[in-house]
């Protein structure tokens, strides 16, 4: 394959952009935007999906999905005393872990624009053995806008959202920042949709909504879509770093992108792993194996809609998952768009799936 590089300046883009589950439209406007310029036909669903349709020389149809949203939080109450300061007590969109919130910033987003906000920390030397050993909790968790209470009450309304504050980076070989999980998949597809002038089957490419709180938008597209075959592209863990055993690090930066085998909520189809692997082997890819203990993504998503269909899925090994550091290898990142290239040029629906 002709060599390729990242454009990191759309993964940029995508990636500092905020959407949390069913508030991801400003994801979904760069989305659109994107596939004007390279698919037949671009729709979006009362979830607010994304779907960019390539027409192939059949009627065989197989769906490509990466999501938009980014876990993030809801506010549910502006406390404070009238006299006092104002703080935001929060509802978690998606899974995080307490202990990586503290001393961070925020963007609270209003009606009336963005706001600037932190998540504090008391400095250790006042707290006391017992709060030293207590595990932070979410409930816990509270912004400071740096406003007296009575302004915060005005600026801000249950409802409103909260996402994390960072920049995308290249840190070496790598590419770090917050939400590449999944907006470096949606990237991947993106870039894959740009490189296909033309597919033998017909290819829908989708981004789609609401999987950091359930799957719930491929779910819905499994539906409406209905394809014959359904690829998922998500982050994975890699865990190889020092305080892992080789045997826990499931991934590992550098080694190629992550053909999936399992996670907690899917098999993969085994005849459809196999091809991609076959594929991978055949154009040189450098490629990796992925069985994830726990967690799921869109690919259980497609294969419980409509009936049985196969499914299979390509991951993007990637350090810090759920965090404002996740960090996957730039080389991985070409090596999945290789792969998805790959195999979407040469899927004719001649392949037999079934077993």
């Amino acid at each position: 394959m002709a060599p390729h590089s990242l454009d990191v300046d759309l993964l940029g883009e995508l990636t500092e952009t905020s959407g949390v589950p069913g508030y991801e439209d400003r994801i979904r406007d760069i989305v659109e935007r994107e596939f004007a310029e390279t698919v037949d036909r671009v729709r979006t669903d009362a979830m607010g999906n994304v779907v960019g349709t390539l027409d192939g020389e059949s009627e065989y149809s197989v769906a490509v999905a990466a999501h938009m949203d980014e876990i993030g939080f809801m506010v549910k109450n502006v406390e404070g005393e009238d006299d006092g300061y104002g703080f935001l007590e929060l509802d978690p969109l998606g899974g995080w872990d307490a202990r990586v919130l503290k001393a961070q910033r925020v963007t609270v987003h209003t009606d009336d624009g963005d706001v600037p906000g932190v998540i504090g920390s008391p400095p250790p030397h006042t707290l006391d053995e017992e709060d030293r050993k207590k595990p932070p909790e979410i409930d816990d968790v509270h912004v400071d806008l740096g406003l007296p209470y009575d302004d915060a009450v005005d600026l801000v309304s249950p409802g409103d959202l909260v996402t994390m504050d960072q920049r995308t980076e290249i840190v070496g070989e790598t590419v770090t920042g917050k939400a590449l999980d999944d907006r470096i998949s949606v990237y991947a597809v993106l870039e894959a949709a740009r490189r296909l002038e033309k597919s033998p089957a017909t290819i829908h490419f989708c981004a789609t909504v609401q999987e950091e709180v359930g799957l719930r938008g491929a779910r819905a597209l499994g539906v409406d879509i209905d394809p014959d075959l359904a690829i998922a592209l998500d982050v994975t863990v890699a865990n190889d770093v020092p305080e892992f055993d080789e045997g826990e690090h499931v991934t590992r930066l550098g080694e190629g992108t992550a053909i999936k085998l399992k996670d907690g909520s899917v098999i993969t189809n085994p005849k459809v792993h196999a091809r991609l692997r076959e594929l991978a082997e055949a154009e040189e890819i450098p490629h990796q194996f992925e069985i994830l203990p726990s967690g799921g993504t869109d690919t259980a998503g497609f294969q419980h809609a409509h009936g049985a269909k196969p499914v299979g899925a390509i991951s993007i090994p990637t350090r810090y998952l759920h965090t404002v550091t996740e960090t996957a290898h730039v080389d991985d990142v070409l090596a999945t768009i290789d792969l998805l290239e790959a195999f979407l040029a040469s899927e004719d629906g001649e392949y037999d799936y079934t077993l």
